[in-house]
């Protein structure tokens, strides 16, 4: 395994111009295909746009007023805290639960939305995102089974969590 190596990506990564959020314009990012930008903004701008239409209609007290907060909540959601890691040990291979730290939540559940996404056809890409980022927001979709079976893996390995150094 590689070492640690720090680079200024943090620092370089400007808000997005709509929301003036970080996470928001990291998601983009990894959104972004063959480097145009512009078509990643308009993607998930649009399935912003979808999910606002949605929350209109949306009467539960307690559900969000923005879209940005139902990106928000489906990010907590789907970030999971475990995950299991293949180790050789005495030359048998276990897998190992270890915990998570925050930028791999992070990165692991903006995987997830955009696999989910990515996975159905037939719609338009923002519709297929506005569907997947609505539904994890509100724990289910299947984003959020990827990290339900992440953990049930970390969980029946937990036998295992001794060899985690």
């Amino acid at each position: 395994m590689g070492g640690k190596r720090f680079t200024n990506a943090d620092k370089q990564l400007r808000p997005d111009p709509r929301f003036g959020d970080r996470t928001l314009s990291r998601f983009i990012n990894c959104v972004m295909q063959d480097g145009k930008k512009a078509v990643a903004q308009r993607v998930v701008y649009d399935a912003f746009e979808v999910i606002q239409g949605r929350l209109a209609k949306e009467t539960s007290p307690e559900a969000p007023k923005e879209a940005i907060e139902v990106f928000q909540r489906a990010l907590e959601n789907v970030k999971p805290f475990v995950e299991v890691r293949s180790k050789r040990i005495g030359g048998a291979n276990y897998q190992v639960p270890m915990q998570v730290n925050k930028k791999r939540q992070q990165s692991l559940a903006f995987r997830w939305i955009l696999e989910a996404a990515r996975s159905e056809k037939g719609r338009p890409i923002s519709q297929r995102l506005a569907d997947e980022l609505y539904n994890a927001a509100r724990g289910e979709g299947k984003a959020m089974g990827t990290r339900d079976q992440t953990h049930r893996m970390a969980e029946a390995n937990r036998a295992f969590a001794h060899f985690a150094n």
